[in-house]
């Protein structure tokens, strides 16, 4: 029996017997894949089992019927739920401060609490779908999340409200990976599941911005404990209707590794903490650079677990394929240009513009509907045009709409100044997101399918959280040195706090001319990293015919 053959037999039973001519037949030849390397039918739903034990029904038979679209509502649902609970509580840190008397120094923990349990137990989340099933751990993940959302919202205390937001990190850190698996379990691969990702992208993308149009409502018509509480109900309902319309997945066999779990939730946290640490306490602090030390000796005994491992919690063959690792590295320099921007601009239009919490969210509106809409459209189009046109073109867009943004002053306007980068922004993300998707997990083995999601993930977060610390010490350092330069004039009343505005929005143009650097740089890891597709290959087709036949063997296609 071949190594491929064993490998199936070990994540999911015996591999299918199926005819490889009547399969194609049935679904079509490879060649007419539309999207990135293919799997055949059979594999990718190899563990999608019905309750009684018999086998699922093909997912794409009927791909436009009502449960497929019924799954597809939930797993993006708990995905938008996720996504936007990093942003829905920045717009309240006001009404928190003064509700539960935090100091200025630890309320960044309301958000940072969250973003240290999520970005470090990604990676184990994402593993835990994969051994021990993920509609499972999807639905546990949900519960997880709802609990530590009604937890917070009763928080009476600082720390109370920090812990409830650790526990939302960790249903999140269950539930964000699996609900991206499960997309590869439901739809298969080609049209539906293209559309599916384009939807699912697109609630990725437009999460944060949503997050903080709500985040306003809520706190402006009701109270601050809002932006918690109303997670609660979403979830419980969510995590309902999970059971009756996603396929069950069965536990895979395989020990979970334990040693590699440890050293990459370690790693992965201290770093995390570090990174969230820098901006406050400085590059040059002994803690944080303890940390940082921690971080990498955690990370190094991580790839040398993993080399020995036999089962490993990440398969270094995922990142053997170099569209893969494209996507990955691109989603890192994405996410870091981008993830501060709300951030800035929520100060900007708060402190600057004067504007009130439901005023800042309606004005993130058009980035949430620019994206949305661009992403439907590329999810549309990737199979007439390549990926690889898509995932370069999102970054470099990106560049130029923060290029454009770093021009802002203290006496610009809203419509002069923001809404067009803004808008522009959104269009870049929106080309973005689908391709990076898709580059990650296609082609992927259905038993490495949770971990490849987490990657996604892991890289998003760990970028995006490495970009608001650079960003926010660049922003600060940008402020300070022309406050100084002003007050050399030594400058009285309304001149001063009118320099202290200018200098703070000096800062925020100075981050976003950084932050274009590096969405340029995403931008030549694109062009780089993902393969063109060779003459006289259908659009969409793998374009590494090597790794596509290693594909269809690991897979079980055309085994013996």
């Amino acid at each position: 029996m071949s190594s491929q053959q064993s490998g199936i037999e070990a994540v999911g039973g015996a591999p299918p017997v199926a005819d490889s001519a009547s399969s194609e037949a049935r679904h079509g030849s490879r060649d007419e894949c539309p999207v990135l390397p293919c799997l055949p039918h059979t594999a990718l739903n190899a563990d999608r089992i019905h309750p009684d034990g018999s086998p699922a029904p093909a997912a794409g038979d009927a791909e436009n019927s009502p449960r497929l679209t019924a799954a597809l509502i939930v797993i993006c649902v708990a995905q938008l739920m996720v996504v936007l609970d990093a942003t829905i509580v920045t717009v309240a840190l006001p009404s928190i401060q003064r509700a539960l008397h935090f100091s200025p120094a630890n309320l960044e923990w309301v958000i940072s609490g969250y973003t240290f349990a999520f970005g470090g137990l990604l990676l184990l989340g994402g593993r835990l779908g994969d051994v021990l099933g993920r509609r499972r751990m999807f639905v546990l993940g949900l519960a997880v999340f709802s609990l530590g959302s009604l937890a917070g919202g009763l928080a009476t205390t600082s720390g109370w409200l920090i812990a409830s937001r650790a526990v939302q990190g960790v249903g999140g850190a269950i539930a964000a990976p699996t609900a991206l698996s499960l997309i590869g379990d439901t739809f298969p691969e080609g049209p539906s599941r293209t559309r599916a990702m384009g939807v699912y992208a697109a609630m990725s993308g437009a999460g944060g911005a949503l997050g903080l149009l709500l985040g306003g409502v809520l706190t402006d018509i009701a109270s601050w404990r809002w932006v918690l509480f109303v997670n609660v109900p979403i979830g419980a309902v969510v995590a309902g209707a999970a059971p009756r319309v996603l396929g069950k997945s069965a536990p895979r066999r395989g020990k979970l590794d334990v040693p590699g779990a440890f050293a990459a939730t370690a790693g992965t946290t201290a770093l995390v903490y570090g990174l969230v640490r820098a901006p406050v306490q400085g590059w040059a602090d002994p803690i944080t650079d303890t940390w940082f030390a921690a971080a990498a000796l955690l990370l190094l005994a991580f790839v040398t677990i993993e080399v020995r491992s036999d089962h490993p919690i990440l398969p270094f063959r995922l990142l053997a394929d170099r569209s893969r690792s494209a996507s990955y590295l691109v989603m890192v320099g994405l996410a870091g240009s981008i993830f501060a921007v709300s951030f800035f601009l929520t100060l900007l239009l708060q402190t600057v513009f004067g504007y009130s919490p439901l005023r800042t969210g309606v004005a993130f509106l058009p980035f949430s509907v620019g994206i949305v809409g661009t992403s439907e459209a590329v999810a549309k189009l990737i199979g007439r045009v390549r990926p690889r046109v898509f995932a370069a073109a999102g970054p470099l867009v990106a560049a130029v709409a923060l290029l454009w943004l770093s021009r802002i002053h203290a006496t610009s306007t809203y419509f002069g100044a923001v809404f067009g980068p803004l808008l522009l922004l959104s269009v870049g993300l929106g080309l973005a997101f689908v391709p990076l998707t898709l580059g990650a997990t296609s082609g992927v083995p259905p038993a490495d399918m949770g971990i490849a999601s987490a990657l996604l993930n892991t890289s998003q977060e760990v970028g995006g959280t490495l970009g608001l610390a650079v960003l926010v010490t660049v922003a600060t350092a940008t402020a300070q040195h022309a406050l100084r330069s002003g007050a050399a004039r030594h400058l009285l009343g309304q001149q001063a706090r009118t320099l202290a505005l200018s200098s703070s929005v000096h800062g925020y143009s100075a981050a976003f001319l950084v932050g274009s650097c590096i969405a340029f740089a995403s931008f030549l890891i694109a062009l780089a990293g993902f393969r063109p597709r060779p003459p006289g290959r259908p659009v969409g087709s793998t374009d590494d015919e090597p790794h596509a036949e290693a594909t269809r063997q690991a897979s079980g296609h055309g085994a013996s």
